[in-house]
């Protein structure tokens, strides 16, 4: 497996966006995930976006972070937020909504955020499962959906970073150490 950062508008990820936003309109009955979001978000040291990609080179996992912090809709100083992790179909039950969390994890503790936050809803029992089993617990409701009854949102905080090195931030570069770049 291959993780690499990447834009939020590179065509890897407009494609896999694509597809979590086709599940998300599945699962809810509405158009998917309507949170603002820009490529801007995801740039370090304000956050990351990483795709992890097979060993032929296509694209089977997404996920990102962006920083947050104290503003009127509930998040709090020091927060990294999660947004759109994503396995496809085909490549689910091999972990690597876990390796993408665990990176996603390190980058923003690497880069001084305090707590990861994320909102999932009720209809993504398999998300809710992943967060809960990896240290999150629920948390007061934040985002933009936090009026709706079917969101619930979580948090985890990250211990301090000292010392520790901040993943490689260009473009196509592996995050994960011993991983070979993907064929983009």
């Amino acid at each position: 497996m291959n993780i690499q950062r990447v834009s939020f508008g590179h065509p890897d990820a407009v494609k896999l966006n694509d597809r979590v936003q086709l599940e998300y309109a599945e699962r809810y009955g509405h158009e998917g995930d309507a949170t603002p979001l820009d490529p801007a978000m995801f740039q370090p040291p304000q956050g990351l976006y990483l795709i992890a990609y097979d060993d032929q080179g296509t694209p089977v996992a997404t996920g990102g972070w962006r920083s947050q912090d104290e503003n009127d809709e509930g998040y709090a100083d020091g927060d990294a937020e999660i947004k759109r992790m994503y396995v496809i179909p085909e490549a689910r039950g091999r972990g690597l909504a876990r390796l993408v969390l665990a990176a996603l994890e390190d980058d923003a503790r690497a880069a001084g955020r305090t707590r990861m936050v994320l909102e999932t809803g009720t209809k993504q029992p398999e998300a809710i499962s992943l967060y809960t089993s990896s240290g999150y617990e629920s948390s007061a409701k934040f985002g933009h959906y936090r009026f709706h009854e079917l969101s619930r949102c979580y948090a985890k905080p990250l211990a301090v970073a000292r010392d520790v090195p901040r993943p490689a931030t260009a473009p196509g570069s592996a995050v994960t150490t011993g991983l070979r770049p993907a064929a983009l």
